[in-house]
């Protein structure tokens, strides 16, 4: 079967999915934005691979802080993912993490087109969106999140199918009347892609973050994300008596905050760049505990992927974020911490990173339930069945699953599919 997929940001398990079909010998061409900014996966064909890489907003930059010129970027990207679909002529698509605008010029064109797809939806847009609405007080842009709501509704309802990321997403789809065509499927990380290091390896001792306890924020700090909570944070650890240093791994307008946070509380900062992918083991090993930060709107509706990173990194990890999400959940199972994402709950999370920092050996015990719990969660076999179920659902061609020899319980549903398959027809 021929297959576009198209992830917007870019990000390490989507092509890991991409890699996998391709394997199973379907022809899939992996599409993203190279003018979005954030952490990238391993983006580029290796020698004997079939899998296409073909960008789009190649060269480009993209202005977040203009409302205007962001928007005009994002419907030329849906016309610019809609001319590479007509060029490919997949059976099916799948997409995620498209800005709403994007995703509605791309849906109008499936539509015309006729070309099945399947929403792959990674965040509720709109939810967000309103949220942060609320706390801008602006009847404009109060005005823009109605708009981009019923965008997203309009979108989702034509998708031959949607995959969500938790259970909370559901009922959004209740309400949306497309309860009966969403599928839950967990986001994972790539196990074998971002493995656990020595603390002190290469890049810590490029970047000096050797032989320093060391508190590492790697992604995007976008609107979701509140960054002065990060300095905050080393400051109370280091007001505690341990003199930690703060390392942040980002792009963006969040760099003048936290540089200004940081000289104003007095904590010691390196501020990086996105690292090449190939590096990322190397650069999540380099903290002794790994902080994910998630604003309290962002609630149930954004699983941040970095902590699945973090988690195959086989670090503590400590979340200021929101107790009801999902990866909140993830950490606890990995005895990490989470604490609220306001600075009144500083306090707890700092004491927690203290004593982690002051006790190595049950810092290292923590790391390994973390990776643990990556190996038992994180099985790409499985979810790659899912997938592939379900883009062949979409495609109307459920008749040619085959059987896998790996993945056994993805594939048992996969034989049981194909026998009602035979006798439908």
């Amino acid at each position: 079967m021929k297959i576009l997929v198209h992830d917007y940001s870019g990000h390490p398990f989507q092509v890991e999915l991409s890699r996998e079909l391709s394997q199973r010998g379907h022809d899939v061409t992996h599409s993203w934005c190279e003018a979005h900014v954030s952490g990238k996966g391993h983006l580029r064909a290796e020698a004997g691979e079939s899998l296409t890489f073909s960008p789009i907003g190649v060269g480009e930059v993209i202005d977040k802080l203009s409302f205007g010129s962001r928007l005009i970027q994002e419907l030329r990207y849906g016309v610019q993912l809609a001319r590479q679909t007509r060029k490919l002529r997949p059976d099916v698509v799948l997409v995620g993490n498209v800005p709403i605008p994007m995703l509605v010029v791309f849906a109008a064109f499936l539509m015309v087109a006729r070309v099945p797809w399947v929403h792959w939806q990674q965040d509720v847009q709109s939810v967000a969106v309103r949220s942060f609405a609320g706390r801008q007080l602006s009847r404009a842009f109060i005005l823009v999140a109605a708009v981009l709501a019923a965008g997203e509704r309009w979108c989702t309802r034509r998708a031959r199918h949607t995959v969500v990321i938790a259970d909370s997403f559901i009922d959004v789809h209740r309400q949306w009347g497309t309860e009966q065509k969403a599928t839950v499927i967990s986001n994972w990380a790539p196990l074998d892609e971002l493995v656990p290091t020595a603390r002190d390896n290469a890049w810590a001792k490029e970047h000096g973050t050797d032989g320093v306890p060391t508190l590492l924020y790697s992604g995007t700090l976008g609107l979701k994300h509140n960054p002065a909570l990060l300095v905050a944070l080393a400051a109370q650890v280091r007001s505690a008596g341990t003199p930690v240093q703060l390392c942040v791994v980002t792009e963006g307008p969040a760099g003048e905050v936290l540089r200004s946070e940081s000289e104003r509380l007095d904590v010691p900062l390196t501020l990086l760049e996105f690292q090449p992918y190939e590096r990322l083991s190397e650069v999540l090993g380099a903290g002794d505990i790994l902080v994910v930060l998630l604003e309290k709107d962002a609630g149930a509706f954004s699983v941040p992927s970095k902590t699945l990173s973090y988690l195959c990194a086989g670090r503590p990890v400590l979340g200021v974020m929101p107790g009801e999400n999902l990866a909140a959940h993830l950490i606890d199972q990995a005895s990490g911490c989470v604490v609220a994402p306001e600075e009144s709950a500083l306090g707890e999370a700092a004491e927690w990173a203290a004593s982690m920092l002051a006790d190595p050996e049950h810092a290292a015990k923590v790391g390994e339930l973390s990776r643990q719990l990556a190996e038992r969660e994180f099985a790409l076999a499985g979810c790659a069945d899912r997938f592939e179920r379900i883009l062949f659902g979409a495609a109307g061609r459920t008749g040619e699953l085959v059987v896998r020899p790996r993945g056994e319980a993805g594939n048992v549903a996969v034989a049981i599919e194909q026998t009602v398959a035979k006798v439908r027809a």
